[in-house]
């Protein structure tokens, strides 16, 4: 009975499948992706990804318990020199399933497994889609912000002398235009005929009158 033992047992004993899921993890470290079927890169998921989660730490214990499994000299060395730094940075999830199709004869599902990591085609991808993010000094950023200052300090110059020039017409046309009426409506105009009524005429036509009646009074005394 299996009493609740999920891994399948692949048509194989015990000892027959615990050998070939370490010799296929250790082609799977050497070459990165192998191809099989399906249901045996499912059961060879489930029993790397745990060795490699212990490849992150490098101790002694941590390879002796990764070599009970593997039984292989040249795949531990492989696991923690140099996959261990490439997968560093992932939680989980180091390998991946692409299905194939069937194969001919047996109808069998292939797929091929690999490391995530190790495919260029998808990092390319990936690597194009995100922009790396740039961090700028404290220097160069002050130094954007005071150009930044000076082009807005610049900018609301300009829009203040803009006014002065245009308003400058409209003082000097305004007054103008208001003083013409002002100097038309002078009192001058007003006393012209005051002006032309002066004494002088008035004084002269009263000395004719008086040399007139003298020469009529000379007259009736000579007569």
């Amino acid at each position: 009975m299996r009493h609740g033992k999920k891994n399948p047992k692949l048509g194989r004993t015990s000892s027959h499948r615990r050998l070939m899921l370490s010799n296929m993890s250790c082609s799977l470290i050497k070459h990165k992706r192998i191809t099989t079927t399906l249901t045996k890169a499912k059961a060879l998921q489930r029993y790397i990804e745990p060795l490699v989660t212990k490849s992150k730490k490098n101790t002694m214990h941590s390879r002796r318990m990764v070599f009970s499994y593997l039984r292989n000299k040249y795949g531990v060395s492989e696991l923690f020199d140099t996959i261990s730094s490439k997968i560093s940075n992932r939680e989980g999830g180091y390998t991946r399933i692409i299905k194939l199709g069937k194969r001919l004869g047996d109808n069998a599902e292939m797929c091929i497994i690999e490391f995530v990591d190790y495919n260029e085609i998808y990092t390319k991808d990936v690597k194009s889609k995100s922009k790396k993010r740039t961090r700028r000094s404290k220097k160069a950023s002050s130094e954007v912000n005071d150009s930044n200052l000076e082009k807005s300090s610049k900018k609301d110059s300009s829009s203040e002398e803009n006014p002065a020039v245009e308003e400058a017409p409209a003082a000097g046309e305004a007054p103008a235009a208001e003083e013409a009426p002002a100097k038309e409506e002078t009192p001058v105009t007003e006393e012209a005929p005051a002006k032309e009524e002066t004494p002088g005429t008035e004084e002269a036509s009263a000395d004719e009158v008086n040399s007139a009646e003298e020469a009529s009074t000379e007259d009736n005394t000579k007569e």
